[in-house]
């Protein structure tokens, strides 16, 4: 067992260690979605060269294409890869064995400074699954266990090669609210003064890379973290890193939206914000995106008791750039279902939801936007990766799924361990079944 184990291990390595090569493609009949909000295009096509898109859209008459690859996609809608956040993909492989869950890390000294880009691993079945659910890129993170702060999170592609980071350390991760009390000391007051003294510490550090432990700083703005992570923050307070901060309530909102007084640097983002309807406008106006729960309508706690599914689409209204939180679901490959319920609030009197390029672009364009990577990833736009999907019938749709997935202009095989269970078990004829050990 153990060398067959090495074996497959090799496998798994020279399969990761050897990146396709981006091919040049034409995707044409298309009822293409650019996923910017703007409505599908009929008969749309889509270019993409050495990984890039250079057009999407309508094609001129009589236009012919050149390039070895077309693909016809015969009316079906094709779509920007979904980009999903905040996620943990990439970070366990099974949640319950610990050897193999790298989400939290209760032991450690360390908080600000845990690094999630160093822990993905490329070849994770849950990757290789959501890829297949039509998810091209995701912002990743560790969980907060023994601080508010989770640690800094990475941007990843899931085209399975041995290089899955985008972009390493794009954001810091912390939790408030309950959570977030929970871990400072039990009080929201002890949550709040652990992070303001943690950003005067790393104001302090600003400018000073690589000052050595012993160097003395001043005990005003010493705070219960290593140098290490105070050193971790200073691109924090200096605007050069975003931060992601989990809050709920409203009270808990307002006073997030408070630190830019104090901290007028910060590049905010609220996550979850249930309650954020109650403030939309004053989101608005600070001009700090959510990445919003998207369907809760009944409190699970008692900081969501103003709990509604219009929340997305009464923050979207507002005038904040909302962005569909996928922490909340049980799998993120459920984002775009999600979406579709968005949509069909705007069916229900006295509720908010969103129009469908609203919806498709708050699992696209929007999250995109919102990690640092707007008019890269999530759009169908020149200059863009060359991130497409087909699908076989309207993504919106529960019983959607993808046809062909590509990422920067790369085919993807859709196969995993859940495709090869089904296709092993789906009749009754054992002679084609692989051995169990068959990979």
């Amino acid at each position: 067992m153990k060398q067959l184990l090495a074996l497959a291990a090799s496998a798994l390595a020279l399969t990761a260690a050897t990146p396709a090569l981006a091919q040049d493609m034409v995707v044409t009949n298309a009822k293409l979605v650019i996923g910017d909000g703007s409505d599908p295009i009929e008969g749309g096509v889509v270019i993409v060269d050495d990984g890039k898109v250079v057009f999407a859209g309508k094609p001129a008459a009589g236009q012919t294409f050149s390039t070895a690859v077309v693909v016809d996609a015969g009316g079906a809608y094709v779509t920007p890869g979904i980009f999903a956040t905040v996620t943990t993909l990439g970070l366990s492989d099974v949640s319950a064995v610990e050897e193999t869950n790298d989400i939290t890390a209760r032991g450690t000294p360390f908080s600000a400074a845990l690094d999630a880009s160093t822990a993905i691993n490329p070849t994770s079945q849950h990757i290789l699954v959501h890829k297949a659910a039509g998810i091209t890129r995701a912002a990743t993170t560790m969980l907060p266990s023994g601080s508010i702060f989770a640690g800094q999170g990475a941007i990843i592609d899931l085209d399975g090669d041995a290089n899955p980071v985008v972009q390493a350390r794009a954001f810091q991760m912390i939790s408030l609210g309950e959570n977030g009390a929970d871990r400072a000391g039990g009080s929201r007051s002890a949550a709040h003064a652990l992070l303001r003294a943690a950003l005067r510490e790393a104001q302090a550090l600003a400018g000073k890379p690589g000052i050595p432990q012993t160097t003395a700083i001043d005990k005003a703005d010493e705070v219960l973290l290593s140098r290490f992570d105070a050193e971790a923050l200073v691109p924090v307070v200096t605007g050069k890193q975003k931060l992601y901060v989990d809050a709920e309530r409203m009270a808990d909102i307002r006073a997030v939206l408070a630190l830019k007084q104090e901290f007028p640097k910060l590049d905010l983002v609220l996550v979850g914000a249930t309650e954020g309807w109650l403030v939309a406008k004053e989101i608005a106006a600070a001009g700090v995106p959510v990445i919003a729960n998207g369907l809760i309508d009944l409190p699970e706690t008692f900081e969501q008791l103003g709990a509604t599914q219009s929340n997305a689409g009464r923050l979207a209204e507002a005038g904040v750039k909302v962005a569909i939180n996928a922490a909340t679901l049980q799998n993120p490959r459920r984002l775009q279902q999600v979406a579709g319920n968005l949509v069909a609030l705007t069916k229900v009197p006295g509720a908010t939801g969103m129009s469908w390029g609203q919806a498709f672009a708050a699992i696209s364009s929007v999250p995109a936007e919102i990690s640092g990577m707007g008019g890269k990833s999530g759009v169908l736009k020149p200059g863009a990766a060359g991130d497409v999907v087909i699908w076989t019938e309207d993504p919106l749709e529960a019983g959607a799924v993808p046809t062909k997935v590509f990422i920067a202009g790369v085919e993807q095989d859709l196969t995993n361990h859940q495709t090869r269970l089904r296709d092993r078990y789906k009749d009754l004829d054992e002679s084609n079944r692989p051995e169990a050990y068959d990979w």
